[in-house]
C-alpha cells in the first residue's frame, strides 16, 4: 500500500529542490498577492454584511471567489516561474479591481 492509499502525506517521497533567492522571494510575492486578493474579498465580504440590508447573492459570489484564489494559491508552484510571475501581475490587479468595487 502507498503513502497516498493510506492517509500518510507523500511529501517524504518529493524529490529535493534548491531555490535560489530570487525564486523564493517571487514565490514568496506571489502567495501575498493571492492573500491580498483574498483579504479584499473578505473586506468586501464584512462591508455587505454589516449594511442594514445586504445582498446575499453580492456575499455568496464573494465568498465564492475567495475559496476560487485559495484552490489557485494551493496550485502556484514555486518551481514555475511563469506561472509566478504571472500570478503576482494577475492577483495584485484582482485585489485593486475588488478594493475599487469593479469586480
Amino acid at each position: 500500500m502507498s503513502a497516498s492509499n493510506n492517509g500518510v502525506s507523500i511529501t517524504h517521497e518529493l524529490e529535493p529542490y534548491e531555490w535560489s533567492n530570487e525564486e523564493t522571494a517571487a514565490y514568496e510575492a506571489a502567495i501575498e498577492a493571492v492573500n491580498g486578493a483574498v483579504g479584499a474579498y473578505t473586506a468586501r465580504i464584512a462591508a455587505e454584511r454589516a449594511k442594514p440590508a445586504p445582498d446575499q447573492d453580492a456575499i455568496d459570489a464573494a465568498v465564492a471567489a475567495r475559496r476560487q484564489l485559495a484552490r489557485e494559491r494551493e496550485a502556484l508552484r514555486p518551481t514555475d516561474q511563469e506561472q509566478i510571475a504571472a500570478a503576482r501581475q494577475r492577483y495584485a490587479e484582482i485585489a485593486r479591481k475588488v478594493r475599487e468595487g469593479n469586480a
